[in-house]
């Protein structure tokens, strides 16, 4: 797979997304457009409290795939998805490690299986749990793994899925963590 180098300034972590790969931002939260979903402004105060709302949420920061999610293929379609939840939304969560018992109950709930125990390791100059999944999609094996530290306030997860233990791999191997820029 060829790659190229994609950054993302709010979380400041560069990888390598698939060439020709279908790099995606996740479309605004409620909130954020200060428009309601029926498309009429919002007054300040159902601003102000979607916005309270929305820091207790999960927000995708960026969902990069070799093909368009909606397109068929014989393979599974490699993927990385960097999403950050606000610590708010588990009290007591301290650790990244324990990150895993809520995301280990949604994998579970997808269909996939953990493969290994969370665990941490470095990564370039930060520490991160890492938890290894797959999951049987008729006669091809989905693996998932998942990466996970605290920033800011923040879980951030980068996942990365793959169709081989070398795909997942490959795409782990790209993740790099820069010095914030501005």
């Amino acid at each position: 797979m060829n790659a190229r180098e994609q950054s993302y300034g709010k979380v400041g972590e560069e990888n390598a997304a698939p060439a020709g790969g279908s790099a995606q931002a996740p479309a605004k939260n409620p909130g954020e457009t200060g428009r309601s979903e029926g498309g009429e402004s919002k007054s300040s105060s159902a601003r102000a409290s979607s916005s309270a709302a929305d820091k207790r949420q999960a927000k995708v920061l960026l969902a990069a795939f070799s093909r368009p999610p909606e397109a068929r293929g014989e393979d599974v379609n490699g993927a990385i998805v960097i999403a950050a939840e606000s610590l708010a939304t588990y009290p007591g969560l301290t650790e990244a490690a324990q990150y895993f018992g809520p995301l280990t109950e949604v994998a579970k709930a997808q269909g996939f299986t953990v493969d290994e125990e969370p665990y941490e390791f470095a990564l370039g100059n930060k520490n991160v749990v890492r938890g290894d999944f797959h999951k049987d999609v008729g006669t091809r094996v989905m693996r998932q793994s998942t990466l996970a530290f605290l920033w800011h306030g923040y879980a951030v997860s980068i996942t990365v899925i793959g169709g081989t233990e070398d795909e997942v791999e490959e795409l782990i191997d790209g993740v790099s963590f820069a010095a914030g820029g501005k």
